[in-house]
């Protein structure tokens, strides 16, 4: 009776799961309207269940359809209000189907629980729909490289939770809007990122009221429009910013002065308006990489002696801007600089570019200038040179390459991997690794680089590196990239051709593939190197899908066949049923003994249970599939804890999933304390924490990515990532904060207790971020300033009186923190060769001499030939943190203050940058200790007794 029992509750269970598998009947004639108007929609879209049919590019939960993401599979024909019934849609993407044509439906608004609209590279036209300001939950609003028309809606300024806005490449026409009385505007969004509004017909005079302190915008781009009026002077607030275009509009009057505040821009384009007044003073602009301020109407000038400050500089372009006078060699000493167009200026004397020139120094036109004579420079020969038009080449007989210069373009294309290709059919292309094959193609433009030189491949190869690395860590089914043909296209944007190849043995992608493809680029999951800035991506379509081809009779016979087989199995299951159940029962039992937080009663909030705010618990098996089932690709460390692995969420966000290896010496209680701690601290410069896992037997924390690492990695070069003294100064900033917040914000305070550079990571924009709380501890309220505690650390970076006292204050922190500023200058782990980190700076420090004579103690990428502004006041707090009194150590909010005023001394704003187990030290006799750092050889030796993990959540 047992099994006959088990056997009808299971019948009933699939009889259940086929009723839940039914879409929502709304939902299910909402997809079948828009099939009737579409075409080239995907061959599986058959029946009317498409969730329990699992139609290629539908996801849904729980009957409803959530999102739709069909980008690049062809689609033709129009999007009608029928979608708008999808209410609970929160994904929208048919980018790159150039066939998809017409408005967008006017009750767009109705879907309220967007939260990506999608359409790049479509056939769209007419109005933006006022509706589309009812999208309140909306994060990204990607509508490029359309044919819409008409007024930006000022409604979009109520899109309260917006990150992108990218309306560019359009025929958008009329003013920018701005709020006024109850109408709303564009001003309003200030926690938007990116303001994209480049190529298309904007016109009038730029609102003073459109930008204001309060806004977070990264890119603002009005570029290729017909702006007039003057720059307003509240751009200038906006302290955040990092790429600006205005070029190629109808702009006029003075630059404003308090642009020189904007201490984060990289890349600065102001080319081709009118404006007018003095050549602008941007020597506040440390992070400036490239400038274009050519063809205006600037008073005549000499050479601006600012740009001799601009160490990060690349590429200057200033053709006719009335210069005049002599190029200083100094400027081309400048170590970044790349690219010097000053064409058609009254720039005059020698030339002469020095022997300490760049070494990266590509291309020098100074065409049309009055440049009578030329030094020629040992070391330069990789240096083009263009003078024409200058009197030194209109001399009877001047026969110089440099009056007669070939330009040409770069012939750049991605090499083969170690293989020589052999000849492909007509319609297949060779990869990079030799196999033949149907590649998805588009191209690539970028839109701000920080770099000029098409010649440099170092660029394009990191370009394709970066690209595989992120495809593969999405699961996608990518062999190998090509790219070719780099060009400057007429708005001064980079176009690169992209070619992706299927896995070897593949001939051609499938359906899922391309969609997949398309919804990385198109929705910026993707994001290239630093380098190369603000992208967008425009696809070809694809025609040569796999596995797609058959007549509807073989599909007839293919149900035929899978019935019958199912019948067969179904019979097999019910009998297998009854003896998994009970196994599983078995299993979850003993899971759920071994589980750290087993007797956790989830309905109270006293005694040891955890609370867990915004923290979500994973199921095993959802943590299993966003890893691929833990694959070795997806492996990006490891250490004494276990391994973390890359994980890609339903939602398309990157995550970081530590997991425990069986027996791992962390053990519950360190897994339990970093998710509670982690689930009620929130800080930017604080690692987040998504959620955990600990169904069968295994412990897991689920992180946010942080894409670039640790530091550690970065001071050791692994990570390829430029370390100069204000990028080291605005990490130390980030680190110092997010310290400082865990003593003093958090309720109760909290200290770390393994502070040390592998636990700084570096998100995409470099901000640092505190990780690893598994041995952090709360100060829980008991009338004493410290808690007596058992020694747990890293050898290096452990503070002496904690070691031997074993009473833990937040002055410990503090200690290693005064260690890292110090890894952080020299590059060197605390504890090298024997020698330790603090002793060796105190016996070289003099004070009276150049860097405090530390010079041979120093990193040089930190950029020694060049004034590191407040080095010495940095050396100061860092040695007053590893005082051997925590007494006599500053607390961490006093050392914010101090490296926010070191950042003011070097010219930034400081308002503006804004897993696993460690060596632990367990000892049995507290009266045994000695000072940890007496004897550096033992006290090396000692730690390396102890297993140590390098498990992070890059």
């Amino acid at each position: 009776m047992g099994l006959k029992f088990q056997v009808f509750v299971l019948c009933l269970s699939i009889q259940f799961l086929i009723i839940a598998a039914t879409t929502n009947s709304d939902d299910a004639a909402a997809l079948s309207s828009l099939k009737d108007i579409w075409q080239n929609f995907p061959p599986n879209w058959k029946g009317s269940d498409p969730c329990g049919g699992n139609w290629d590019g539908i996801q849904c939960s729980k009957s409803r359809v959530i999102s739709i993401t069909l980008s690049g599979i062809g689609l033709s024909g129009t999007l009608s209000g029928d979608i708008t019934t999808l209410s609970e849609l929160q994904t929208l993407d048919l980018s790159y189907n150039q066939d998809l044509t017409g408005p967008l439906p006017s009750t767009i608004g109705n879907l309220k629980k967007l939260t990506n609209l999608i359409l790049v590279g479509c056939g769209f036209s007419g109005p933006i729909p006022n509706s589309i300001g009812s999208l309140s939950k909306l994060v990204f609003l990607s509508l490029n490289s359309n044919s819409f028309s008409g007024p930006i809606p000022p409604t979009i300024g109520n899109l309260a939770e917006l990150y992108w806005l990218d309306l560019a490449d359009n025929k958008l026409t009329g003013t920018v809007p701005v709020s006024s009385g109850n109408s709303p505007g564009l001003d309003m969004l200030v926690g938007t990122k990116h303001f994209h509004f480049g190529m298309n017909q904007l016109s009038g005079t730029i609102p003073e009221q459109l930008f204001s302190s309060n806004m977070s915008l990264l890119h603002v781009l009005f570029d290729s429009n017909n702006l007039n009026g003057s720059l307003p002077t509240s751009l200038g607030l906006v302290q955040t910013l990092e790429v600006v275009r205005f070029d190629r509009n109808q702009l006029s009057g003075s630059v404003p002065a308090n642009l020189n505040n904007l201490s984060n821009i990289n890349e600065l384009f102001l080319s081709n308006n009118r404006l007018t007044g003095p050549m602008p003073n941007l020597s506040g602009l440390n992070a400036l990489s490239y400038l274009d301020m050519s063809n205006n109407s600037f008073d005549s000038s000499t050479f601006p002696t600012w740009l001799l400050t601009m160490q990060l500089l690349t590429t200057l372009t200033m053709d006719s801007t009335q210069l005049q006078g002599e190029v200083p060699t100094e400027f081309f000493s400048l170590p970044s600089l790349q690219t010097v167009v000053m064409r058609n200026n009254q720039l005059n004397g020698t030339l002469n570019i020095g022997s300490s020139h760049s070494t990266q120094l590509e291309l020098i036109d100074l065409t049309g200038n009055q440049i009578d004579s030329f030094t020629e420079t040992t070391g330069a020969e990789n240096v083009e040179f263009i003078l024409a038009s200058n009197p030194i080449c209109e001399e009877s007989g001047a026969t110089r390459d440099y009056c007669s210069p070939d330009q040409e373009n770069s012939n750049y294309s991605t090499p083969y991997n170690n293989c020589i290709s052999s000849p492909c059919p007509s319609d297949q292309i060779s990869s990079p690794n030799c196999h033949c094959a149907h590649p998805y193609k588009g191209t690539l433009v970028f839109r701000a680089l920080s770099f000029s030189g098409l010649n440099n491949y170092t660029y394009f190869t990191s370009l394709v590196e970066s690209m595989i690395r992120a495809f593969q860590s999405y699961q996608l089914p990518v062999d190998s990239i090509s790219l070719s043909n780099p060009h400057w296209d007429s708005n001064e944007y980079l176009n690169l051709n992209l070619q992706v190849f299927p896995p070897s043995g593949e001939d051609s992608f499938n359906l899922t593939g391309i969609y997949s493809l398309g919804f990385v680029l198109s929705n910026q999951t993707y994001k290239p190197p630093s380098d190369f800035g603000p992208y967008y991506f425009i696809a070809g379509q694809y025609q040569h899908f796999a596995g797609e081809s058959g007549s509807n009779k073989s599909t007839n016979i293919g149900i035929i066949i899978g019935a019958a087989a199912g019948g067969c199995v179904l019979l097999l299951l019910l009998i297998f049923a009854g003896v998994y159940a009970q196994r599983q029962k078995k299993i979850a039992q003993k899971a759920y003994e071994q589980n750290p937080f087993g007797h956790w009663e989830q309905n109270k909030s006293s005694g040891s249970i955890p609370q867990l705010k915004a923290a979500r618990c994973f199921s095993f098996e959802e943590v299993n599939k966003c890893t691929n089932h833990f694959s070795e690709t997806n492996s990006i460390g490891s250490g004494g804890y276990g391994k973390v692995y890359r994980g890609t969420l339903p939602t398309g966000e990157l995550v970081a999933i530590k997991r425990a290896r069986q027996g791992s010496m962390q053990g519950g209680h360190e897994f339990k304390t970093e998710i509670e701690l982690l689930s009620r601290v929130h800080h930017k410069n604080l690692v987040g924490l998504y959620g955990f896992c600990f169904e069968q037997g295994e412990q897991m924390l689920i992180y946010e990515y942080i894409p670039n690492g640790s530091l550690s990695d970065t001071l050791s070069g692994k990570t390829g990532i430029k370390m100069d003294w204000l990028r080291r100064l605005k990490i130390t900033l980030g680190a110092a904060r997010g310290l400082a917040y865990l003593h003093e914000l958090a309720n109760p305070p909290i200290i770390h207790r393994d502070i040390k550079s592998t636990n700084i990571l570096l998100d995409d924009c470099l901000n640092a971020k505190v990780a690893d709380f598994g041995l952090s501890r709360a100060m829980i309220e008991t009338g004493k300033d410290h808690v007596s505690t058992q020694v747990k650390g890293t050898i290096g970076y452990l503070d002496p009186e904690y070691y031997m006292t074993q009473q833990l204050t937040e002055k410990s922190d503090v200690y290693s923190f005064g260690v890292l500023m110090l890894e952080l200058i020299t590059a060197r782990r605390p504890i090298e060769r024997g020698k330790y980190i603090v002793r060796e700076i105190k016996t070289a420090i003099d004070k009276k001499k150049d860097l405090y004579n530390l010079y041979e103690l120093l990193d040089p990428t930190i950029g020694l030939g060049t004034t590191l502004k407040g080095f010495g006041k940095y050396v100061d707090v860092a040695m007053s943190c590893v005082q051997e009194s925590g007494a006599d150590r500053p607390t961490m909010s006093e050392v914010v203050k101090e490296i926010e005023n070191i950042l003011q001394i070097a010219g930034l704003n400081p308002k503006a940058e804004s897993a696993s187990t460690s060596a632990s030290y367990d000892n049995a006799s507290k009266d045994s200790l000695k000072h940890p750092y007496d004897n550096v050889d033992e006290a090396f030796d000692y730690s390396g007794s102890f297993p140590s993990s390098n498990v992070k959540p890059h």
